[in-house]
């Protein structure tokens, strides 16, 4: 399968999820995605990586006793250039840097923070660390975008903070594609009322069979398959909570 080398400013570049039993988690996106996984050193946390093939496709982290309150979510990553340099634009664009840049080991560096709007994200600068070394291929995620109530207000803020340019409309809907040198890399649109929410599509080959396995694995399916212009789509609720989405390529 092809692997990733680089990742553009502002791409989405690396996903991870947060959750209260990682050994659950482990065994249930195994059964959908067919992961293997990479369990660090202690003094990482024991922070796992999920392997497709053996290359890096997200992390798992396993949520600390004092964290009870901390949501079950997947968070989406957004590459940067300078960690330091994308703390201080974060801040004066409105947006709210909820820790300081963070250096990861010499994995990377990274900070977690909030848009204007009240969606979390992550950024990271690359260290030894890239991202993900696998996209885009069944087992791994394909597509990340933003809901939220207020998408003009989001736009303006990721197109300053990362450069990222954004696509036009789509008709009757407010949803615009978010573009890297000149590339589709995810989407915002508003959802009004709505809780802001940065969610994670993986890539499948077959979006009722992947949705049958995480019925029978425990999770929740909230939204069932159903075809869209960009493929066959389903939203599901992990067994401890995370909601992530599945996407299968459109019949030809």
């Amino acid at each position: 399968m092809p692997e990733a080398s680089a990742y553009a400013r502002g791409v989405p570049c690396w996903i991870d999820l947060s959750c209260t039993d990682i050994n659950a988690s482990k065994e249930f996106y195994t059964a959908l995605f067919g992961w293997e996984y990479f369990v660090g050193p202690p003094e990482t946390g024991h922070y796992t990586q999920a392997l497709l093939g053996g290359k890096s496709v997200a992390g798992l982290m396993q949520q600390a006793p004092d964290q009870a309150d901390a949501p079950v979510a997947w968070t989406t990553y957004l590459k940067a250039d300078d960690a330091d340099t994308t703390h201080k634009a974060i801040v004066e664009h409105g947006g709210q840097a909820m820790t300081e840049v963070i250096d990861v080991m010499g994995e990377g560096k990274m900070i977690i923070a909030a848009d204007p709007t009240g969606g979390v994200f992550g950024v990271w600068e690359p260290g030894r660390h890239i991202g993900a070394r696998v996209v885009n291929e069944p087992g791994s995620w394909i597509w990340n975008e933003l809901s939220t109530p207020n998408a003009p207000r989001a736009r303006d803020f990721y197109s300053a903070v990362f450069g990222l340019e954004i696509g036009d409309p789509m008709p009757d809907f407010d949803y615009t594609t978010i573009k890297a040198e000149g590339r589709d890399v995810g989407g915002i649109f508003t959802v009004p009322d709505a809780q802001p929410e940065w969610r994670v599509y993986f890539a499948v080959a077959d979006t009722d069979a992947t949705t049958a396995i995480a019925d029978s694995n425990g999770a929740t399916v909230v939204s069932q398959p159903k075809d869209t212009p960009f493929g066959r789509m389903a939203v599901i609720q992990d067994p401890q909570g995370a909601v992530f989405a599945l996407m299968s390529a459109p019949q030809s």
